[in-house]
C-alpha cells in the first residue's frame, strides 16, 4: 500500500532506464550494517528475476564517510573489478574490521585492498580521483536525494517508488519490490 510499503516518487525517473526494463534500484553504503546484511538475500533474489527486470546498484553518497565508499564502487565499476570486489567489501569492513568507518577514507586507505584484486595502486588513486567518479557520485546523490531515500538499503522500482527498509525485514521489501515489478508490466501493456 502506497504510503505503507513504498512512497511514490513524483515525476520520478529510473537511474538507467532500459527500454523493455523494469529497473530495480538499491540504494545502499558499504558502512552499512543492514546494507551487508541485505547484500547476499539480494543477491539470491536478483538470480530468480525474469529477463524484463534490470537490478542495478546505487551507492549511497551522502556524505562523510559514506562518500569515499560510494567513489570506491565506481572506482572499482571503472577498474573491472566490481564483480571480485564487490561482497568482499562488505566482509572487510563488518567481519574483518580491515578498513576503516570515518570521513577521512581515501585512495590511500582503500588501495591496498583493491591491490589485492590485481589493481595496481597509483591506478585506483587516479581513477578514485577522477572526473568520471565525480559525475557517477554526483549522479548517485541527486538520484537519492530525489528518490527520498531517507535509510538503507532502500530499493527503487522503476524510478517511481522508494521501499525502505522496516522492521517487516528484508524479505517484505522484496515482495513489496515483486508487487511493484507486476504493477509496471500490467500497466506497460
Amino acid at each position: 500500500m502506497a504510503g505503507v510499503d513504498y512512497t511514490v516518487i513524483e515525476n520520478g525517473q529510473a537511474f538507467q532506464p532500459m527500454a523493455g526494463k523494469i529497473e530495480v534500484a538499491e540504494v545502499f553504503g558499504y558502512t552499512c550494517p543492514h546494507c551487508a546484511a541485505f547484500d547476499p538475500i539480494l543477491e539470491a533474489w536478483i538470480k530468480r528475476q525474469p529477463g524484463d527486470v534490470n537490478v542495478i546498484l546505487v551507492p549511497g553518497a551522502f556524505g562523510g564517510y559514506w562518500t569515499p565508499y560510494a567513489r570506491a564502487y565506481y572506482s572499482a565499476e571503472a577498474l573491472g573489478v566490481l564483480p571480485q570486489t564487490h561482497a568482499a567489501m562488505f566482509r572487510a569492513i563488518h567481519v574483518e574490521r580491515s578498513l576503516p568507518v570515518n570521513a577521512n577514507v581515501g585512495a590511500k586507505e582503500l588501495a591496498p585492498f583493491y591491490a589485492k584484486y590485481g589493481v595496481d595502486p597509483k591506478r585506483f588513486a587516479d581513477t578514485f580521483g577522477s572526473f568520471g567518479v565525480d559525475a557517477k557520485v554526483n549522479r548517485a546523490r541527486q538520484f537519492a536525494a530525489r528518490a527520498k531515500i531517507e535509510g538503507t538499503p532502500s530499493l527503487v522500482v522503476a524510478g517511481k517508488y522508494t521501499i525502505s527498509v522496516d522492521q517487516r525485514g528484508f524479505e517484505q521489501m522484496l515482495a513489496t519490490a515483486e508487487w511493484l515489478i507486476a504493477q509496471e508490466r500490467a500497466g506497460a501493456r
